[in-house]
């Protein structure tokens, strides 16, 4: 995969730093380890950054919007329209994530990866207008979901070049859910209806509409578990597929990056399964409600910062996650140590 070279050079992050940075914690006044995630995240951040002089000041969410060609199967409730009216949306600080995202001071990068309408304002990098109906043969040519990954890898390029020290990841498309459980159902090799949510609220009817049109798509391409790329080409979608070259930026780059929901989940898996050492860059923000979601994280051997019952997408449970982190790296400068107070230093129990 000329096209992929890059990822050669992706290497395990550095645990010293890990280390380092939570033998920092430990020395402050404070009982051992009592902030949980809170540190730990952190020194995995460090370790990231090959720095226990963390910096994540400058955060960016990248937003892959694409559309669907098996909504001609009845599973969704709404029109491939709707894709572009929300993308434009971002920008006009109108949705969901927009708003977190001012309120946060985040960088928002919403990316036309594969909509099925071009939008006037909207960054495109695109080669289709959609994915096809992938119950019919694939949504994709192989060629087309690298393509979409090389996108995403470009994207954390840039954010990097432009200072970014933290990404979140974000999708819009509708129709997604339903490419999201098809790659999950091959990739860790379980039924249709054990990964399958009702995505947007969808009917009893449309949820075995949705199960169905899996179960066909991949009876009729075969696509082969072993191989993420092949996955996403047959059954899978744009976004997941520009998704995908995100986190295999963030390794590449060394830059943290942020799981969304379900389907930044998918994305995280094919990458890790692109190459295994990106898993260490990937921080899990939040435990979707699609019931895919904890068996997504559990492949990844990741847990989640928050459980809200969210699933909203856009990016918005990873956005929730960024004043965590703050407060975190906040106390980590900030806080007295054992020796600065005058207390005797906290030692492990046996």
């Amino acid at each position: 995969m000329k096209e992929l070279e890059s990822i050669s050079s992706i290497q395990p992050v550095n645990r010293e730093i890990y280390d380092r940075v939570m033998t920092n914690f430990d020395a402050m006044g404070k009982p051992l380890r009592s902030l949980g995630k809170m540190e730990t995240i952190l020194a995995q951040i460090g370790a990231v950054q090959q720095t226990d002089r963390i910096d994540i000041t400058k955060k960016g969410l990248i937003i892959m919007c694409a559309d669907n060609g098996v909504v001609e199967e009845g599973v969704t409730q709404t029109g491939q329209e709707v894709t572009g009216i929300v993308a434009e949306n971002f920008l006009d600080e109108k949705s969901c994530v927009a708003i977190m995202c001012k309120k946060c001071g985040v960088g928002l990068y919403p990316i036309d990866i594969g909509m099925a309408f071009d939008t006037p304002r909207v960054e495109k990098r695109k080669q289709m207008h959609g994915t096809k109906n992938f119950t019919k043969g694939p949504a994709m040519m192989r060629q087309q979901a690298i393509y979409a990954i090389t996108q995403g890898i470009e994207m954390v390029e840039r954010l990097a070049k432009e200072g970014y020290r933290l990404i979140a990841t974000g999708e819009m498309g509708i129709g997604n859910t339903t490419t999201s459980s098809a790659v999950t159902a091959v990739l860790l090799d379980v039924k249709p209806e054990q990964v399958t949510g009702r995505g947007a609220g969808l009917s009893s009817d449309g949820l075995k509409r949705k199960i169905a049109a899996i179960e066909q798509g991949i009876q009729v391409n075969s696509p082969d578990k072993e191989d993420a790329i092949d996955v996403l080409s047959k059954v899978g979608g744009l976004d997941i597929a520009g998704l995908t070259g995100v986190f295999l930026g963030g390794a590449i780059y060394r830059i943290p990056v942020m799981i969304d929901g379900f389907i930044s989940a998918v994305a995280a898996l094919c990458a890790q399964r692109i190459h295994p050492d990106t898993k260490g860059y990937m921080i899990a923000s939040h435990v979707s409600k699609e019931p895919a979601m904890k068996m997504l994280l559990e492949a990844l051997g990741k847990e989640a910062m928050l459980t809200m019952d969210m699933c909203l997408g856009e990016g918005s449970g990873a956005v929730c996650a960024f004043p965590i982190l703050d407060l975190a790296t906040e106390i980590y400068y900030k806080m007295s140590s054992f020796d600065e107070i005058g207390v005797d230093t906290y030692v492990p129990l046996d």
